[in-house]
This record gives structure tokens, C-alpha cells and sequence, in this order.
């Protein structure tokens, strides 16, 4: 086992030394990352304790159960198997019929395995067995799941005075015990939240796994996409290396949107002809044990822009894109770069004519920006392709963001749900940053009938519908010094002198 300790002392010279004399005045900004296959489990007991550090308690018992296996309705088939994230985050375990239990006071972690069941094991395979679980994850203990209800009526003989039961839900609750429980069902739930927000070494390698799978199946995309007819091939395509990569579950549904379907922000359909197709949309992402990424690319069907109009949107997502990523550290408020982003998008716009007749201040107190780029500009991501954490990132402070911010958020078209609460990046989040323009039919026609729409120029707004809408999309981890791009997917200059290699080797 080797631990690494990463610092950046005030003289930055010092950090290219072998030996690093570190004075006790120094600045550091330190993380330890523990490496070595002995210890490489994924750290469910450092997560349960981060969990109940954010509980605020030295006694009690956390209880979560897994996934089970679930039949479709009406079938006596098995729905496809998706672990459930509050459960993995506290185990590693991405196996059914699984429950865990971590003693806050004891500071115990304890996984329940399937009970052995012959016929099942017959028509199956076997359940995951005791030895192995504990061998396979960071846990004290493996029980099998007929000892969890004992379990627990033990620990509720035997607890602390005042020490709580805690639980996600509350309907949850295992039978068989007593009916008047010492439960806390408020409080987990927030503070694994808090928890999931910053990652750890472990989950940024997974995260970046992901990523570089799902840059292998884009680029096989651009390598292939002028030999492709319909938008099902891409999504055929995108699949079939993540499966062949080893990343067979997707952390969302594939969108490949071509032409005017990518003005519709959860296309995914893709059932369409690419014939006459300006532009794709392709928002695809795999996920690797569970962690997800989330990857926007898009680009033209041949190694060249089809029109001025689709080369000058993309650009302008382009420069919304690198303005934002490259002002990304701890302490930035995400808010702000959403602000940034819309603020470029009226100026550009200002510029090809789609906006008129206001100013760049009168045109975002309008909100008109909003019926180009209707979503948030990023989120966490994590367990979940759009991840929990103590508060939102794109989140209004109740005194004074509502003025400020009002005017370029629109909370019902974004997944970053506004709180009463205004938080920083930290070092360890891993974010989106994904501008886009869109021009959909139905928010221009909705535009017309409002009062911003004396900055709008609907005529030359119409030149655009062809193209549909221009996404680009990247996951970000926040360093200790700025930041770190987790996506290899191609994109730009790069993407099309792909597509263009590919159509001479043809």
C-alpha cells in the first residue's frame, strides 16, 4: 500500500523536487489518495462515516435496503436490474436483495446477502455468497438477509439512550419490529446528499472511466457517421462500443437528434432519416459501476458546416462553452457562469440579428435569452447523471438572486431545482457545463405573444429552425487549482477532421 500526499506549497518551484521540505507557514491545499490492490474496494466505510459526520451524531443506526428484484407487470420476467444509489454509495454492492446497516456508534458496517436458494441458484446462478461479499467489499461484516430482522431487534434492546434508528423513508421499515420505533426518517436523506456532493478519489476514477468510454463511442460515431441513414444507427452504434468497453448500462437515454428533433432538449425517439440533416445532436453518456457521465456532442453530417447559420450557432455555444469552463475553481458560483453564458448569448445573437432593437443589459432583464437556451447550464454529476448534493448549484439566495438572476433562469425547464441557498464549487465536485441555443418552433411562436418579443427578429429567428438546436457539453472536476476536463469525447476542429478522415478512407 502507498499513500500519496498532494500539496502545493507558495513556492511552486519546490513542487518539481523529489524531496519537498514543507514549512508549517506554507499554504496547502492536501488530498490523500491510497493506492495498492489490496485496499482498491471501493470505500463504502469512509462514505458511511462521511454520512454521519453530516448527521451531526456519535450514536445510532443507519438502515438501507437495496434494489430488489422486480417482475414487469403482469410477467414473470425480471425488470432490468439498477441498484439503487443511496444503497450503493454506503457498500459498493451492485448485486439485488442486498441491505446494509452501519453502526454510527460502533462504527460497524454490516452487508445482508441473499439467503442461498438451490432452485434459484439452479435457473440463476448463485446469489452473492457471505465469503465473497466479504472479500469483494469495504464492510465489517456479511450476514445473510434472514438475520437482519434479529439484527435489529438486538440493536433496538441494546441502544444507546437516545439514539435514533435513521432511514430514507420510513416505509421502508423492516417487519417485524416493535411499532413504536426510535426512527429518524428526516434527516438521512440530506445528509447523504451533502455527502455525494464533494468526490473522493475513488468516484472521480470511475467518473473519468466512464468519460472514456463514452469518448470511445462518440468518436467511433464521427468515424462512421456518413455511412449512417437513420438516427437509430447512432444510437446502435454508441451502444454497441459502451457493451463492448464493458459499460453495457447507459447513465441516461441516449438522445441523437438530428435537424429540428435537436430543438427538443430529451429527444429520444431516434427512429429518423439523417437525409437532409443539417446538424446531430448526440447526448450520450455510459455509465462505469454505477457512476455516471454525461457527454453533449454536436456536429455536422459531413466534415464541413451545410451553412453559415449552423457554423455561426455552433460557434457561439462554442465561445458560451470555453468562456465558462475556463473560469471554473473552488469558490466560483456556478450561478454566475450561467449568468456569464446567457450574457455571451445575447451579444452573439445581437450580432447575427436574432436579437434586436435593446441592449445587452435590456434584453437579459427581458428574459428573452431564455427562449434560446431554456435549461440550466450544468449540474453534478456522480451516482446519478444529474447528482444530489447539499444544495444546487444553480440555487437562488432569497434576499437579493431573484433580482439578479431571475431574468435568465427558468427552474420548470431545468433539472438544477432552485433552494433558499447560494453555494460555491468546492474541490472533488464534478459538474456539467453544457450551454446550448436552440430554435424550437413552439418557443418562437410562445415568444411572439410576450413583451419581450420587440427584441426578437422572428424573421431572421426562422433561418435557424433547420438547424434545431446546438448543444455542447463537457464534465468538469473542480481541482485544487482550477480545474480538470474529464472529457475525451471530440469535439470542434477535432470532431470534423474526423468526420473528414473518415470519408477518404472510403
Amino acid at each position: 500500500m502507498r499513500v500519496k500526499a498532494r500539496g502545493t506549497p507558495r513556492d511552486a518551484s519546490l513542487a518539481n523536487q523529489a524531496d519537498v521540505i514543507i514549512n508549517a507557514v506554507d499554504s496547502l491545499q492536501i488530498r490523500l489518495a491510497v493506492t495498492g490492490t489490496s485496499c482498491d474496494k471501493y470505500p463504502a466505510k469512509q462514505h458511511a462515516r462521511n454520512v454521519a459526520r453530516k448527521l451531526g451524531v456519535s450514536h445510532g443506526l443507519i438502515f438501507i435496503a437495496g434494489e430488489p428484484t422486480v417482475n414487469w407487470r403482469d410477467s414473470d420476467q425480471s425488470r432490468p436490474f439498477r441498484q439503487r444509489r443511496y444503497f450503493y454509495y454506503l457498500s459498493g454492492v451492485d448485486e439485488p436483495d442486498c441491505a446494509l446497516t452501519y453502526d454510527i456508534g460502533l462504527d460497524i458496517l454490516t452487508l445482508y446477502v441473499p439467503d442461498f436458494d438451490l432452485h434459484r441458484a439452479i435457473w440463476m446462478g448463485p446469489t452473492l455468497s457471505r465469503e465473497d461479499a466479504q472479500d469483494r467489499y469495504d464492510v465489517d461484516r456479511v450476514l445473510y438477509l434472514s438475520s437482519l430482522q434479529p439484527e435489529l431487534v438486538s440493536w433496538l434492546s441494546e441502544r444507546v439512550q437516545s439514539s435514533l434508528l435513521y432511514m430514507v423513508h420510513d416505509s421502508e421499515t423492516p417487519k417485524g419490529l416493535p411499532a413504536e420505533l426510535p426512527l429518524d426518517a428526516k434527516q438521512l436523506m440530506p445528509a447523504m446528499d451533502a455527502a455525494r456532493g464533494v468526490k473522493d478519489e475513488y468516484e472521480i476514477r470511475l467518473i473519468r472511466q466512464a468519460n472514456k468510454v463514452s469518448g470511445l463511442a462518440h468518436r467511433k460515431i464521427l468515424e462512421n457517421i456518413q455511412k449512417m441513414t437513420n438516427e437509430s444507427q447512432i444510437e446502435g452504434s454508441f451502444l454497441d462500443t459502451c457493451i463492448s468497453h464493458g459499460a453495457p448500462n447507459q447513465a441516461y437515454q441516449i438522445i441523437a437528434a438530428s435537424g429540428p428533433n435537436a430543438a427538443v432538449l430529451h429527444y429520444d425517439r431516434n427512429n429518423e432519416s439523417l437525409k437532409g440533416k443539417p446538424l446531430v445532436c448526440l447526448d450520450a453518456g455510459a455509465e462505469w459501476k454505477c457512476y455516471a457521465s454525461d457527454v453533449t456532442r454536436t456536429f455536422p453530417l459531413s466534415g464541413e458546416w451545410p451553412s453559415k447559420y449552423a457554423r455561426d450557432i455552433y460557434r457561439v455555444v462554442e465561445r458560451m462553452q470555453e468562456e465558462c469552463i475556463k473560469r471554473i475553481r473552488r469558490g466560483t458560483r456556478f450561478l454566475s457562469l450561467h449568468d456569464l453564458a446567457h450574457e455571451i448569448s445575447i451579444i452573439e445573437l445581437l450580432h447575427l440579428g436574432v436579437f434586436k432593437g435593446g441592449s445587452l443589459s435590456e434584453i437579459r432583464a427581458s428574459g428573452a435569452s431564455k427562449v434560446f437556451f431554456p435549461h440550466g447550464l450544468g449540474h453534478h454529476v456522480g451516482l446519478e447523471v444529474h447528482d444530489v448534493s447539499e444544495s444546487s448549484i444553480m440555487a437562488l439566495h432569497p434576499d437579493f438572486d431573484h433580482d439578479q438572476y431571475g431574468s435568465v433562469l427558468n427552474p420548470a425547464g431545468s433539472l438544477a431545482p432552485c433552494t433558499l441557498s447560494a453555494p460555491l464549487l468546492e474541490e472533488g465536485m464534478v459538474v456539467t457545463v453544457e450551454p446550448g441555443i436552440y430554435f424550437s418552433p413552439l418557443a418562437l411562436a410562445n415568444a411572439r405573444k410576450q413583451p419581450f418579443a420587440k427584441y426578437i427578429d422572428f424573421d431572421v429567428a426562422e433561418k435557424y429552425v433547420h438547424i434545431g438546436g446546438v448543444r455542447i457539453e463537457d464534465d468538469i472536476l473542480v481541482t485544487a487549482t482550477g480545474y480538470e476536463n474529464l472529457t475525451t469525447a471530440p469535439k470542434g476542429e477535432e470532431a470534423l477532421a474526423i468526420i473528414r478522415g473518415s470519408a477518404l478512407q472510403c
